[in-house]
């Protein structure tokens, strides 16, 4: 007959080792922890003391995300390069999950914010003509839409040299045919008088009035995206999906006016 004097029954054994009854009697049914002992008579279940290392080992392996199969193959691996590769794999596993969790994380914190700013952010929206102007322009691949600030470090100081005179706003416009996720075309410019020419890397031209529906946008740079994907939906609702890229005037002085007094016209055309 075995000796139990030193067996601990389940209930003892599950305080011992942080493992609920309900997880033993899983873990013995499926022969990853397996008790010492079971009372023919009752079904009752008894460990032998050496087993309590191991019940931490199934609940360490579990925490960290193996299943039951993994668990019991891994109990049979201890003190081995299966073991410890097993081990580097999961955490790889686990950085992957936390970049995604946290990518998640972040598109849901963009949602959240941009659902607070189209409760609180200044835009009108209208249709509008986009007026016809003289610009001198500067066109270019950016990175991505947000490298805009690139092209204007470039222009600005070329404007300068050139003695060009600026009578009106200045702008960008949304070349590609759709949306790109990076080498973006974009051209930028200022508005001029009629007939004012320009030397390279500068042009000029005439950009011919179109029919368009207009966002003004009151606020900083930051929120554009924002507002244009209102102007998008304002459009669509109303059968005017837009037929070319965005086209942008700003109307104040970045080097002067604070970011929430800026002014932003975003007009899409449509026709």
């Amino acid at each position: 007959m075995t000796d139990t004097s030193n067996l601990i029954p389940i209930g003892r054994f599950s305080s011992l080792t942080r493992l609920s009854v309900r997880m033993l009697r899983h873990y013995d049914a499926h022969g990853v922890l397996v008790p010492a002992q079971v009372r023919a008579d009752t079904g009752y279940r008894l460990y032998a003391p050496s087993q309590v290392g191991d019940a931490m080992l199934v609940r360490q392996l579990r925490d960290v995300g193996f299943g039951v199969p993994a668990i019991g193959a891994l109990l049979a691996a201890r003190g081995t390069s299966t073991f410890t590769s097993a081990l580097e794999q999961q955490r790889a596993v686990l950085v992957d999950e936390t970049r995604a969790a946290q990518h998640r994380l972040d598109l849901l914190d963009k949602m959240r914010e941009t659902h607070r700013k189209e409760l609180t952010m200044s835009v009108t929206i209208d249709e509008h003509p986009f007026e016809a102007r003289h610009v001198v322009a500067l066109r270019d691949t950016i990175p991505t839409y947000a490298d805009e600030g690139r092209l204007w470090d470039r222009l600005l100081p070329e404007v300068e040299r050139q003695r060009i005179a600026v009578d009106g706003p200045c702008g960008a416009l949304d070349l590609d045919d759709e949306f790109q996720e990076q080498d973006v075309d974009k051209e930028i410019f200022v508005q001029v008088p009629a007939g004012t020419t320009a030397a390279a890397p500068l042009s000029s031209r005439d950009l011919p009035q179109q029919r368009a529906v207009r966002a003004t946008l009151t606020g900083p740079y930051t929120e554009i995206g924002d507002a244009c994907d209102q102007l998008a939906r304002w459009a669509a609702d109303r059968g005017t999906p837009g037929t070319g890229g965005m086209r942008y005037v700003y109307l104040n002085d970045v080097r002067s006016t604070p970011p929430e007094q800026l002014v932003t016209e975003i007009y899409l055309p449509i026709g």
